[in-house]
């Protein structure tokens, strides 16, 4: 799919087009401003109504599996808007994909948890629509704690390094496999999306083109 012309003219194909990364690499402001520029519906996750996920940060183990399963079903009533919405005329930016709630799951439930977690992520997954293209978002460690901590949330002031650095691991894996979805892969740390005007028409560019996978960092277009 194209993107749906939002200037006048000949009317193309509208895109469904999610935004992933590890906690603090600016998904969410992101989403919000590509929303904007495409005149796109916005799906938003909604971290602060997990009721769960402060004591997760605190103490992982014991209550990993009501985190997963409270997020599991808040993402499926969320896509549920997708199901019902028109993906050919309409743009549409998520700042999560479905999948990755299973690659969270993976890193925080015990094998026997994760068994339960799978039947019931599996039957909500059957009818999901998949992206026509995914924005993965990348920072270092020392890059995305300095953000978390810039950005305040009471909630995440108990994050693990060792934890999220699992999940940038995890993010680089699931990644790594060819999808059928388009993949544009940016370097935040060398492009400010936000901040460049520059830099963010690179991405715009990239969108608008049908590469299959591309990687955007200061100097470099691959």
């Amino acid at each position: 799919m194209g993107l749906a012309n939002t200037q006048g003219g000949a009317t193309q194909q509208a895109m469904y087009i999610a935004i992933e990364g590890t906690i603090g690499v600016g998904k969410t402001t992101l989403a919000q401003r590509l929303s904007q520029s495409l005149n796109a519906r916005l799906l938003l996750e909604k971290p602060e109504a997990n009721p769960f996920l402060p004591r997760f940060y605190r103490d992982p183990a014991r209550v990993a599996l009501p985190t997963q399963l409270t997020f599991l079903m808040q993402r499926a009533g969320q896509v549920e808007e997708l199901q019902q919405g028109d993906l050919f005329e309409q743009n549409w930016v998520a700042d999560f994909l479905f999948d990755k709630d299973r690659l969270f799951a993976e890193l925080t439930l015990s094998r026997v948890d994760f068994e339960l977690y799978l039947r019931v992520f599996e039957r909500l997954a059957m009818d999901v629509p998949q992206p026509d293209c995914v924005i993965h978002l990348q920072a270092p460690l020392p890059v995305l704690l300095h953000r978390i901590e810039q950005r305040g949330r009471d909630y995440e002031r108990g994050i693990d390094p060792e934890y999220l650095a699992s999940l940038s691991d995890a993010y680089g894996r699931l990644f790594v496999a060819p999808r059928g979805a388009r993949l544009i892969e940016v370097d935040t740390e060398s492009l400010d999306l936000l901040g460049d005007e520059s830099h963010y028409e690179l991405l715009l560019d990239a969108l608008a083109g049908e590469a299959p996978r591309q990687r955007l960092a200061a100097g470099s277009w691959v």
